[in-house]
Order: C-alpha cells, then structure tokens, then sequence
C-alpha cells in the first residue's frame, strides 16, 4: 500500500514541477513589453523636412531585437514631406485621409486609407496630405549604421500640384 501511495505521489508532482520549471523559464526569458498609447509625446515635423503642419507620434525605435522604427505621422491639408530616401526602405499604411506621394520620374500618386506604400532602399521620393484632407500614415522605417532617411531639398508647389 505504501509503494501505491509513493507511485501516485510520484506521478502527481512530475507535471508540478514541469509546470514548476516551466514558470521559471518564462521568468528567465525576455518577456513583453508594452508601452502605452501617448506616453511618447508628439514633435512637429521640422521645417527644414517638411512643408506644412506635420505631427510625428513616435511608437518605437529601432534597436537590437529589430531594425526599424515605427511612427504615426499626421500632415494637415496641403503639408507634405522634402524629398529624401532611406537606406534600408519604408512602408507606410495609410490609416485616415486621403494623401499624396511621388516617387521621383514619376506622376504623383493618390493614397487613401488601408493602401500600403513601399519605398524601397534609396529611392527618392516625397509623401503628405492632399491639399484638402488631413492624412495620418503609419510609417515603418528601416535603418543602416543607424541611419533611416537621407533628407534633400523641399518638393516645390509646381511638383506637389503636378498631376
């Protein structure tokens, strides 16, 4: 009988000491992070990139674990960015408004709400607002050695309004 015992003891504390050891793990692994929405803080847009009232939500920055970084940013109607490229591509999502980007060579192109926009590695382009709409992108950037954009001179009001 005290054998019978011993073997239901046995059984019944090898999953607690699996789960045991499995809470030890997940203490000892990197775990989630979440940084709450606003906690950021906003910057305007500088002039020297930027045409227009431009707001920048930063959401997070690239680092060891991913090389690239991520922001909201907002044009009112007719702001827009200078041109620039980035050395390792961006993607922006647009996520309200309607907007503008161009790819240089290029006809300039409307993008609406759920549209994703590729620019690939050091091609040069520009993006904003059309002229009578806010537009908000979500915008994924890559970077090299640290650097994520390569900023040029200001998109002219010719090119901006050249359809």
């Amino acid at each position: 009988m005290n054998k019978i015992l011993l073997g239901i003891a046995v059984c019944a504390a090898i999953p607690l000491a699996g789960a045991a050891a499995q809470r030890n793990d997940m203490r000892e692994s990197p775990m989630q992070k979440i940084i709450p929405a606003g906690t950021q803080g906003s910057t305007t847009g500088a002039e020297e990139y930027f045409t227009g009232h431009v707001r920048v939500d930063p959401l997070f920055q690239a680092n060891s674990e991913i090389n690239a970084s991520g922001a909201y940013v907002t044009f009112e109607p007719g702001a827009r960015s200078a041109w620039h490229t980035h050395p390792a591509g961006q993607r922006l999502v647009v996520t309200s408004g309607v907007g503008l980007t161009q790819e240089w060579g290029k006809p300039v192109r409307e993008i609406h709400p759920g549209d994703v926009v590729w620019c690939p590695p050091g091609v040069k382009h520009w993006h904003g607002a059309a002229a009578g709409s806010v537009m908000t992108h979500l915008a994924v950037t890559g970077a090299v050695n640290g650097k994520s954009v390569e900023w040029m001179e200001k998109v002219s009001d010719e090119q901006y309004s050249a359809r």
